[in-house]
């Protein structure tokens, strides 16, 4: 009796089983998926709702980004004010000569703006090309001296200076101005590129000695306890600013705080329109000393020789025409 039924019992024993993985399966049920998807869990939900993936922790990255997180984040470093030169030029033999001299340093000095104002009606060739391969951010301008005023012991460079002005004026009118310094670079003078460094600090007015000028060796602002009080000069030492044009720079924003302020024809003699010009925007209590108290040589009127071209026209002239 007893073998009877364990015979049955180990016969239906297989059926049950497969009855109870089949009622385990839920057919409505879609199979897993295999894929390479992140998987989300519900408890990691961003703002709004969304899911955010969690991540793999993986030992050694983890640990460099909390070293990382614990670092202060390195702030970027604040732009340099923009050095705005503005420099008069006119046709002459060494012309290109001294505007090559000029762009080498100018090449070299960071966040600088080349404004050059010729003296013509229209814009030369020769300048033109000049500019276009000196790899250098430039403003290029003309404006024509007045017959009349292209005498020897008339002022020069007046409507070309400012020009430029005007030309930083019309920039600037419609947008905030970013700091930034201007100076007036003839291009007959020679710079130390440790100048450009002294006047980038121009809070209103700067100063600094000038090589070379006034019949002197140097001319330069006399300056006690850190403020100008007088003038060491070859030439009127009864000038408001006895200062070679060479000699200061001026912040952008009193440039633009001060849109009359110009170079003047009228009223003003040789030699006397730094002064003119100054009046108009700052007292010599103002001034800054540049350059360990004015008593440096930054810059030099160095005024390239003239040169001889005698024998121009006693030979015969070139079959190819090569700019000089």
């Amino acid at each position: 009796m007893k073998s009877a039924l364990c015979s049955r019992f180990f016969i239906l024993l297989p059926w049950i089983l497969i009855v109870i993985i089949m009622l385990d399966v839920d057919p409505r049920r879609p199979a897993p998926q295999l894929t390479s998807r992140p998987y989300f869990s519900p408890h990691a939900v961003g703002c709004g709702g969304s899911r955010v993936p969690l991540r793999r922790s993986i030992p050694g990255r983890d640990a460099a980004e909390k070293r990382n997180e614990s670092r202060p984040q390195l702030q970027p470093e604040p732009r340099l004010p923009t050095i705005y030169a503005i420099t008069p030029t006119y046709s002459r033999p060494v012309q290109k000569a001294e505007l090559t001299r000029l762009a080498n340093t100018f090449r070299q000095v960071a966040q600088l703006h080349w404004i050059l104002v010729e003296d013509r009606a229209t814009r030369s060739e020769l300048v033109s090309s000049f500019l276009a391969r000196a790899g250098l951010p430039n403003t290029h301008l003309h404006v024509p001296t007045p017959r009349r005023y292209k005498r020897p012991w008339l002022p020069r460079a007046t409507e070309q200076r400012n020009a430029g002005l005007a030309w930083l004026r019309q920039r600037h009118q419609h947008q905030s101005a970013q700091p930034g310094v201007l100076f007036f670079a003839d291009d007959d003078n020679t710079y130390s590129l440790e100048l450009f460094q002294e006047m980038r600090t121009t809070r209103k007015v700067s100063v600094w000695p000038v090589g070379l000028v006034g019949g002197r060796r140097y001319e330069r602002p006399l300056v006690k306890n850190g403020k100008v009080v007088g003038w060491y000069t070859g030439w009127r030492e009864d000038r408001p600013f006895a200062i070679d044009m060479a000699g200061f720079a001026v912040s952008l924003q009193v440039i633009l705080s001060n849109p009359k302020a110009v170079f003047k024809r009228r009223g003003s003699q040789p030699g006397m329109q730094e002064s003119d010009f100054l009046k108009q925007i700052t007292t010599v209590e103002e001034l800054e000393p540049k350059a360990s108290n004015c008593t440096k040589v930054l810059v030099w009127h160095t005024r390239t020789e003239k040169v001889n071209l005698a024998n121009e026209p006693k030979y015969h002239l070139d079959t190819v025409n090569i700019e000089v």
